[in-house]
């Protein structure tokens, strides 16, 4: 997706911020900071209100809000949650007002006290921004849709030329849209510098509670090296421990918590299909960071370390998968979960519409033979476990690969690179 003559680079989230304006009066736009929700609402905006950077309007809010409010629509109050209060005037105003399509918020965090906020429903629509998609970065072509593929299409495209070399720069470089352009030392660079500022401050900020940053980057650094894994949180505390001091896992559980409000950490959830077998399902979120830079940046990796650490650098693929199929999903009303049963039959993700529709997605960095073979045989047995009477058929079996073409194989198993991949 190329830049426009402002130097703009579109995003799937352009499209449903409109639509959800069309539907509502309101759109609450989520997610972490530097991850683009300023510019992308700013392009649907008439006026705005920028709580960060505004100190009269912030006084304003407890003072007489009445003249915030009002301004030509839709009306951005920016980084909302610095005054939370503004919530429920916008929710009033939301009532009274007739029509769609009347203010826009944006947040990099969940406020610290939830009572001021009260219900949005009917009212207020959230809409989840998350950092940019290897198809928005302009590194993915798009061939194979995730909409063609949740609709039954058979799918087939060229390689898309990406080498393992080019994926690893990707996974460093991230999808920050204020690093585009940059160099991968000065993309790396921003990263670490992201990490840094939330350890140190915002972590605290979000949580109202004293923290030690060195407790917090220590958590970032044990999650980074136990990505999309389902790390329990005692690994957590004995990590974040360290040697001659013993952190209790409510601590950590509160710098979970506060990475969460953050949009930095993404559970990857359990999917809960209807079975044929007596397989027990397994009920524990995979951890995810929003961005696999994160990652990187928190351990202070670099390319040739991930080259030499192939098992390593398959899992920060996975994330970076992840991340990329979220960001499709999205336009197709569609969330994101994970298998795994008592059995150790696991599945990456499974992808399902509120319609229904479902595509079970394994992940793999290589693409030989064997590991296709495998995958194949994993995504077949899943689909051979889920009752299809209750769930029906899966619109694809889908496995993602690092490089090469996107074929369907004889088994009905759809293979296809990340490069191939869009919405």
């Amino acid at each position: 997706m190329k830049s426009d003559s402002n130097g703009y680079m579109p995003r799937l989230a352009d499209k449903e911020l409109a639509t959800r304006l069309a539907r509502a009066s309101t759109v609450l736009i989520e997610g972490p900071k530097a991850c683009g929700k300023t510019a992308t609402a700013k392009r649907m905006a008439r006026s705005e209100v920028c709580f960060d950077v505004d100190a009269n309007a912030r006084q304003a809010v407890s003072i007489d809000p009445q003249p915030l409010l009002e301004g030509d629509t839709p009306r951005l109050f920016d980084e909302w949650q610095i005054v939370p209060e503004i919530w429920n005037h916008v929710r009033r105003a939301s009532d009274q007002r007739s029509g769609k399509g009347k203010f826009i918020l944006t947040g990099s965090a969940a406020p610290t006290d939830d009572i001021v906020r009260h219900s949005g429903a009917g009212r207020i629509s959230r809409l989840r921004m998350r950092t940019m998609s290897l198809f928005e970065q302009d590194h993915a072509n798009g061939k194979v849709s995730l909409g063609d593929l949740l609709s039954g299409a058979t799918i087939s495209a060229t390689d898309p030329g990406l080498t393992i070399s080019d994926i690893v720069e990707l996974i460093c470089r991230g999808g920050w849209p204020g690093t585009i352009g940059d160099s991968l030392n000065q993309a790396m660079g921003f990263a670490r510098d992201y990490i840094d500022e939330l350890r140190r401050t915002d972590v605290g900020s979000v949580e109202g509670v004293r923290h030690d940053p060195a407790k917090v980057l220590r958590l970032m650094q044990s999650l980074a090296r136990n990505i999309a894994t389902e790390v329990k949180l005692t690994t957590l505390a004995r990590d974040v421990s360290g040697t001659g001091e013993n952190v209790q896992a409510r601590t950590v559980a509160g710098y979970m918590e506060a990475l969460r409000k953050l949009f930095v950490v993404e559970e990857l959830p359990p999917f809960s299909p209807h079975l044929r077998s007596k397989s027990r399902l397994l009920q524990a979120a995979k951890q995810q960071f929003a961005d696999p830079s994160v990652a990187v940046a928190a351990i202070r990796s670099n390319p040739g370390q991930l080259r030499a650490d192939l098992e390593y650098l398959g899992f920060l693929f996975e994330s970076m998968v992840v991340r990329d199929l979220r960001i499709y999903a999205a336009p197709h009303d569609a969330e994101l979960s994970h298998y795994r049963d008592n059995t150790g039959l696991e599945v990456d993700a499974v992808i399902q519409t509120a319609a229904g529709a479902w595509l079970p997605v394994e992940v793999k960095l290589g693409n030989s033979e064997s590991i296709i073979d495998a995958a194949a045989s994993t995504l077949l047995k899943f689909k051979s476990r889920v009752d299809t009477a209750k769930m029906g058929e899966p619109a694809n079996l889908l496995l993602v690969t690092a490089t090469g073409y996107a074929y369907r194989r004889p088994d009905g198993v759809t293979v296809a690179p990340i490069g191939s991949l869009g919405p």
